[in-house]
């Protein structure tokens, strides 16, 4: 069970949305940060090679330098325990609320939240989530296979499929085809598809379109007027927008009519982006599961001599996205981003293997969406890049235009 989709009185007073309290050390932000790309990571001393747990600034036995190590996901449970009252708004009207000591593999104890189906002396498989505030906590839930829908608390740190109402931005391209198909798959009340430009004869005979619960509407991000008409348009109360709208050409800066795709690139991708999380955002935000998803190029991490355009289009993409996210902090609303590599369709056919293929793509984010993760990367290219980046953005740069 994935619990039903809050149903709201229009006339009715509007709910308050708490997150969880933020205030956290800068260790803890790391931990945050890396929770965010769904590792488990925990501090390693240096010298005597413990693990500790929560994050500090030196190492507890012996004060030696820490740093970030993945560690063992497997735990025991040691004890729990279940909050009825507390004096937080936002734990108070979640409540009640259950917790644990687990003993973990990798070596400490941690508090943990609690899965409703564990108990004192069950295995556990601990996971590394970020709460609605945007902040790192540990999660145990049972090993082996288990509807973790079905727990309340679980449902916090994610954002489930069934019985939402989504928006993809762009239904027409290869990658929005799929993740219409993967969400009305998930078991989506409705999956609305945006389609840009002027409606085409084939699109009344698309089988993608005429799928059960799917709607298709006009949908251009480049302009303010359509996107304003969408969403007045739109049945219900929106849940989930998936952008997949891009405008992926190649070209460098001074050749041919680069001037003309370089400003149609920033169009779609980043005042794109800008239109949509203008309008949404206020109608998220009144949800209890709202999440704002951004399909984005790799690209983004480092300007392409052979794709200038496109990549500085989707670096800004990236820049607004990261903002977007923290506004949207105090909300509760989820911002995920998933980045990806040359895809398998019409606008990479100049681009050499691995493809990612766009069902691939479309799988990926369903997976974010259950399991909370802000950052995802599809494809080895991708993955590579970011690891890469991350390691030495400078490096990466030189490496990628050579």
């Amino acid at each position: 069970m994935s619990g039903a989709r809050e149903k709201r009185d229009p006339l009715a007073r509007k709910r308050l949305r708490h997150v969880p309290p933020g205030a956290r050390s800068r260790a803890m932000h790391a931990l945050s940060a890396r929770a965010a790309q769904g590792r488990l990571v925990m501090q390693a001393c240096s010298d005597c090679d413990k693990v500790t747990y929560p994050p500090r600034d030196a190492c507890p036995a012996c004060w030696g330098e820490l740093g970030w190590r993945e560690q063992p996901a497997g735990a025991q449970v040691l004890c729990e325990t279940t909050v009825r009252v507390s004096t937080d708004p936002y734990f108070r009207d979640h409540m009640p609320w259950r917790m644990g000591k687990v003993q973990m593999d990798a070596g400490p104890v941690a508090l943990v939240h609690l899965h409703a189906a564990l108990h004192p002396g069950d295995r556990a498989h601990v996971r590394a989530m970020v709460d609605r505030g945007g902040n790192a906590a540990l999660f145990a839930i049972p090993e082996g296979a288990i509807d973790l829908m079905s727990d309340p608390q679980w449902r916090e740190f994610v954002v489930p499929v069934a019985g939402r109402i989504a928006l993809v931005s762009d239904a027409r391209n290869a990658i929005g085809r799929a993740v219409v198909r993967e969400l009305q798959t998930a078991g989506a009340e409705l999956v609305v598809a945006g389609l840009p430009g002027p409606a085409l004869a084939s699109d009344a005979y698309d089988a993608v379109y005429a799928l059960d619960r799917v709607q298709t509407i006009a949908l251009d991000v480049t302009d303010p007027v359509s996107v304003a008409e969408a969403a007045s348009r739109i049945g219900g109360p929106l849940d989930i927008v998936v952008n997949t709208a891009r405008h992926v050409r190649t070209g460098g800066m001074s050749a041919g009519n680069a001037l003309v795709e370089q400003r149609r690139a920033l169009e779609v991708s980043a005042m794109g982006l800008s239109r949509l999380a203008a309008t949404f955002a206020p109608i998220l935000a009144g949800r209890p599961n709202g999440a704002f998803v951004d399909v984005l190029s790799s690209a983004a991490l480092a300007g392409d001599a052979g794709n200038a355009g496109f990549a500085a289009a989707e670096a800004a993409r990236l820049s607004l996205l990261q903002a977007f996210r923290h506004e949207m902090r105090g909300t509760g609303v989820r911002v995920l981003s998933v980045f990806t590599g040359p895809v398998d369709d019409s606008d990479h056919q100049h681009a050499p293997p691995p493809k990612v293929p766009p069902v691939r793509i479309a799988g990926a984010i369903a997976e974010a969406l259950a399991n909370g993760r802000e950052e995802t990367c599809v494809g080895d290219v991708a993955a590579d890049a970011m690891m890469r980046w991350l390691a030495d953005p400078s490096l990466y740069v030189r490496e990628k235009n050579l």
